[in-house]
């Protein structure tokens, strides 16, 4: 492991540096400037020559920032004749941007997709992007991970007689129906139509859900809006305790405040693909660490090993 080389922007350090204490390596150190007139200027401070280096950031708010920091440091590891350089992206948020579903707008998922590739990238490491369909618009090798496996882990050893794992819309029932198998359990979908960005109706619940129990699977939570319309839902079906579950909390504005004021929503498991807000964060909230994937995939890409193996059990991207 002595050639790898790992650096983190400022968008989540915490994460690169359990990363880093998981392979044994140090975190290596950079510096960010910022011009009077706001270019910002990044500086690797570690030999990069010939060395397989690997660059931490998320693309959480301030997402533009923290994406032009990362293209900084790419470009300057490249520059600095890195033998591979590998963009280390937990949490891809123009993965939403998927599809031009409105006129002469910009599909930005493929857009930042080749900035990246651009900027220096010959691999990018990420995991649960939105939509599936973003891997294919790299030009440059993409290693996907999922969290299905840590998530239902969390709830394993829990008496889930009478449960059924909801997805809030068709679009992620694949993951749900993954988390679902590997719990035994049924999974039923919310028929979601997105209104706004912060407003979204959801019609109906196709499976069966009545007078069950039930745990929310989810992708990505922001404002919690199509989670707080599916549990108004739930309860027309008469849905008793209810846990929620994702891979990427960004909690924006005040949703951790709504749902955690949710009364039947027991509890709420997230990962660390994206630092937690900073100010107080409620009781019902669980952080599961996936640094110990990213650690063994970047162990793997190393050492020329196959990072798909590591999803067998739920068939997921690798």
């Amino acid at each position: 492991m002595g050639e790898i080389v790992v650096f983190s922007g400022a968008a989540h350090p915490a994460f690169a540096t359990e990363i880093c204490d998981i392979l044994g390596t140090p975190l290596s150190p950079s510096q960010r400037l910022r011009f009077s007139n706001d270019c910002l200027q990044v500086q690797l401070r570690a030999n990069c020559r010939q060395r397989d280096v690997y660059v931490v950031q998320p693309l959480v708010p301030p997402v533009q920032e923290n994406l032009v920091e990362l293209l900084l440091m790419l470009d300057a590891a490249r520059g600095a004749s890195a033998a591979q350089v590998t963009a280390v992206i937990p949490h891809y948020a123009y993965a939403r941007s998927d599809k031009k579903d409105a006129g002469r707008i910009s599909i930005a998922a493929r857009l930042v997709a080749d900035l990246i590739a651009t900027a220096g990238a010959n691999r990018v490491l990420t995991m649960a992007l939105h939509a599936p369909q973003v891997h294919g618009f790299f030009s440059v090798p993409v290693d996907h991970l999922t969290a299905i496996t840590q998530l239902a882990e969390h709830f394993a050893d829990r008496d889930l007689a009478d449960t059924v794992v909801v997805s809030p819309d068709l679009g992620n029932a694949k993951a749900a129906t993954q988390f679902a198998r590997l719990l035994g359990l049924p999974v039923a979908a919310g028929n979601k139509q997105r209104m706004t960005d912060d407003k979204v109706v959801i019609d109906s619940i196709v499976g069966d859900v009545d007078g069950k129990n039930a745990i929310i699977l989810d992708d990505e939570i922001a404002t919690g809006g199509s989670v707080v319309e599916l549990l108004d839902r739930l309860r027309e079906r008469n849905v008793g305790r209810m846990s929620l579950a994702c891979t990427h909390g960004l909690f924006t504005g005040a949703a951790l405040e709504r749902l955690a004021a949710q009364p039947e929503l027991e509890e709420i498991v997230t990962t660390d693909t994206v630092p937690l807000p900073s100010d107080a964060v409620p009781p019902k909230l669980t952080v599961c660490s996936v640094a110990p994937l990213f650690a063994d995939a970047i162990s793997r890409i190393h050492l020329g090993e196959s990072v798909s193996s590591m999803f067998a059990r739920v068939g997921g991207p690798g």
